[in-house]
């Protein structure tokens, strides 16, 4: 039996613990994803979220942005990049995120996982891991492919005791479609969650799926039983260029916070609200709670989607000029 099937239940009661909690009150994030490292060791043609020249952001500082964010009442703390393995320290802040109550994520390319690597992330305690497998055979756009990266799965199946999913994807840029459907039922054979993404522009928004890709996506979908994406219908919305009718509350129950430490709504659209996680307050989050997002309607990020899933059935949204003043703001017991 795989290592990550033999330890699931504290897991599952921890997160049972924290949703009940982000279902109780909306006044603490739910999802934060954080960057330690924005070089990578790749330079995947669709990606603009790296480059090959930033350091690290050096450990002390790291420590304080996870402090915040535990001060802030943040219940999932997801490491992402860049390539988060990059960074020399990256077990120490899974420690801390762990030591802090939260529950701790990251999302990798997964080229520098070995037997050693996987099991210091068991150490350090870390609850989740992804990564994203573009093809099966490395093309000019990405080498992310699983003749590359089959080995490290075999080797996750092994040794890792954190939950791992495996995500394909479609969309822009993807020359055979079909390969997802080869990389979810590897997934699904070396007991790992699936999931399938579609690639969006650089602005996060939606390219609508041709019908063989719409066909493909079922398919994935429909093996990927145990994933939390299956509780929407959010991405079969996009597969038909139909648009979402939903409360985004990035900058409130999810934010994405840059190697600077900058609060943005998400990786898609850095600069907004921009301002400092050290300087980030119950007011910030209230505001962005009860702001609309135009970007929203074609949104691809699905993180941000299944964060906000929580509290689509309560508090309406408003332009920003007009979000209400958050003295007059009723937290719900």
């Amino acid at each position: 039996m795989p290592r990550h099937r033999r330890k699931p239940l504290q897991r599952r009661l921890r997160e049972l613990r924290l949703l009940w909690r982000g279902l109780r009150s909306t006044e603490h994030p739910v999802q934060v994803h954080m960057v330690p490292m924005r070089r990578c060791n790749l330079a995947c043609g669709y990606c603009n979220e790296y480059d090959n020249v930033s350091q690290p952001v050096p450990l002390e500082e790291m420590d304080r942005r996870v402090d915040r964010l535990a001060a802030l009442g943040t219940t999932l703390v997801t490491i992402s990049g860049g390539e988060p393995l990059l960074h020399p320290e990256l077990d120490d802040i899974i420690s801390r995120i762990r030591s802090q109550g939260m529950m701790a994520g990251c999302i990798t390319n997964g080229y520098l996982l070995v037997k050693e690597r996987i099991e210091r992330l068991n150490r350090a305690g870390l609850d989740y891991l992804q990564i994203s497998i573009d093809n099966v055979q490395p093309d000019e756009v990405s080498v992310k492919s699983l003749k590359v990266l089959d080995k490290k799965l075999e080797l996750l199946a092994q040794y890792a005791e954190f939950e791992v999913n495996i995500n394909s994807v479609l969309g822009s840029g993807v020359k055979h479609p079909e390969d997802a459907l080869t990389i979810a039922r590897r997934a699904v054979e070396l007991g790992f969650i699936t999931t399938v993404g579609i690639i969006h522009d650089g602005h996060g928004q939606l390219r609508p799926l041709e019908a063989n890709e719409a066909a493909i996506y079922a398919q994935v979908r429909n093996l990927g039983k145990r994933s939390f994406a299956r509780l929407n219908r959010f991405q079969d919305n996009i597969t038909q260029a139909k648009a979402n009718d939903w409360k985004c509350r990035a900058g409130s129950r999810y934010l994405y916070i840059c190697e600077n430490g900058l609060v943005h709504y998400c990786s898609q659209q850095r600069g907004f609200p921009g301002k400092p996680l050290a300087e980030y307050t119950i007011d910030d989050i209230r505001r962005e709670y009860h702001t609309t997002k135009s970007c929203a309607p074609y949104c691809t990020v699905a993180c941000v989607h299944y964060t906000s899933m929580m509290d689509f059935w309560r508090d309406e949204q408003v332009p920003a000029e007009q979000a209400p003043s958050v003295a007059g703001l009723v937290q719900l017991k």
